[in-house]
């Protein structure tokens, strides 16, 4: 594996930061794009790791997605869907394309097989494929690899689903789920699902197609969310910039008492990296929003925190990092489903901030982080995305650190190294 020389901040940040678009609008625009009535477009889109995955796999099922315009601006796609028929996916590490595309795979005239990376195959899908079973699907398999022998319709209805470990589990029921002959309603028994926000930006997008969708919560640990069956609209999709992939550069202003704007903030939005602004605001940073851009500046105490992430998980390798510099002690909790992302991230955590000297301890749901001087060495990215982020913030206060797969980052972001180098030299502030 590579090694990363982390570049330590000489003093204050001071930046304004493009971000390219957002992961989770980009891949839910392309498969509602890939099930539409005729030819969507959508501009802004991120083109990562993440993405070119979630093209790739639509592709292979015979959607036709290429340039639009003039083909110069590689954000800018036009999607035209076509008759489904089997394939080979290849799922990467993308959570969105191992159990987003299962329901389309449901829909294809044929067979169609699902593989990715090593550290894919235990990531936990069951969840979906069985409730694909339960609701007409053929499926042989309950992790990658595993094959959907798809028959070119699926009758839907009423299927019951713990989704406790991943609201993914529901979004990808739900973007197909009015391509079924019943439409479908999916019915969460358990404790309380995480990234509640990813499921709302799945039904805000789907009425924006045309799709009729409704949401009953009981209060009782149960929650349904209903798709009618019908068509799905075209439509002209505009991708705003990716908020999580936006706290690193957030990050690194709270930690150098430094500044750093982002452009084309949206005012509302389902994103749940929008709530890194309570965030840092709970930890005495000066937070404003202004001209459509936001800009976070850094106190020269960082406060802890005690947050429940429960909403907002993605932002926890962001929030430990902050955590681990901060004055004071933080407790990261509703985390407990982080075990089963890219890695498990609570313990990936715990294990690399000890390793440099700090003191994090893994809580049953989530993290206990007690300041502590940090020394330089190697942070383990464990093939995610995050993680290898969380290392560059730290590197920005501890000398000689060195972030292990740093490439790691593509996932969803394209060049993360060389926008965190813009971002330093731009201010003057690399040591």
């Amino acid at each position: 594996m590579s090694l990363w020389s982390a570049p330590a901040a000489g003093g204050p940040v001071d930046a304004v930061v493009e971000l390219p678009g957002s992961k989770s609008i980009t891949n839910r625009a392309l498969v509602l794009a890939a099930l539409a009535e005729g030819r969507s477009t959508i501009t802004g889109a991120l083109r990562s790791r993440d993405t070119d995955l979630m093209i790739g796999a639509l592709q292979a099922l015979g959607t036709r997605i290429e340039p639009y315009g003039d083909g110069s601006d590689p954000t800018a796609l036009s999607v035209v869907p076509g008759p489904l028929h089997g394939g080979a996916v290849d799922c990467g590490l993308a959570g969105t394309v191992m159990r987003f595309v299962p329901p389309i795979a449901a829909l294809a005239e044929g067979n169609v097989s699902f593989d990715g990376d090593p550290q894919a195959r235990v990531r936990p899908l069951g969840v979906v494929l069985d409730a694909l079973r339960d609701l007409g699907a053929q499926v042989v398999g309950g992790a990658l690899p595993f094959t959907v022998f798809g028959s070119g319709s699926l009758e839907g209805g009423i299927v019951e689903i713990d989704a406790s470990g991943s609201s993914q589990f529901v979004s990808g029921l739900l973007l197909s789920g009015c391509r079924f002959r019943h439409g479908v309603s999916v019915r969460h028994r358990g404790t309380p699902v995480p990234s509640m926000p990813h499921i709302d930006m799945t039904i805000a997008m789907l009425a924006a197609a045309g799709v009729a969708v409704s949401t009953e919560h009981s209060g009782n640990g149960v929650d349904t969310w209903r798709v009618e069956p019908g068509p799905v609209r075209a439509v002209d999709w505009m991708v705003e910039p990716d908020l999580s992939n936006a706290t690193p550069f957030l990050a690194a202003a709270a930690v150098t008492a430094g500044r750093v704007t982002v452009p084309r903030w949206p005012r509302t939005t389902t994103q749940a990296g929008n709530a890194i602004r309570e965030i840092l605001a709970a930890m005495d940073c000066r937070v404003t929003w202004a001209d459509d851009a936001l800009t976070v500046e850094g106190p020269e105490r960082l406060r802890g925190i005690d947050v429940d992430l429960r909403a907002t998980g993605e932002l926890t390798p962001t929030v430990a990092a902050l955590a681990a510099l901060a004055h004071g002690p933080s407790t990261l909790t509703g985390i407990g489903h982080l075990r089963g992302h890219e890695t498990d991230r609570l313990a990936a955590l715990a294990a690399e901030i000890t390793a440099l000297g700090g003191r994090a301890e893994e809580l049953d749901d989530g993290l206990a982080i007690t300041p502590a001087p940090l020394h330089g060495g190697t942070w383990h990215s464990y093939a995610d995305h995050r993680m290898a982020t969380a290392g560059a913030i730290l590197g920005l206060r501890v000398d000689g650190l060195q972030v292990e797969d740093v490439e790691t980052t593509g996932k969803t972001m394209p060049d993360f190294p060389g926008m965190w180098a813009g971002m330093l030299a731009g201010s003057g502030a690399v040591s």
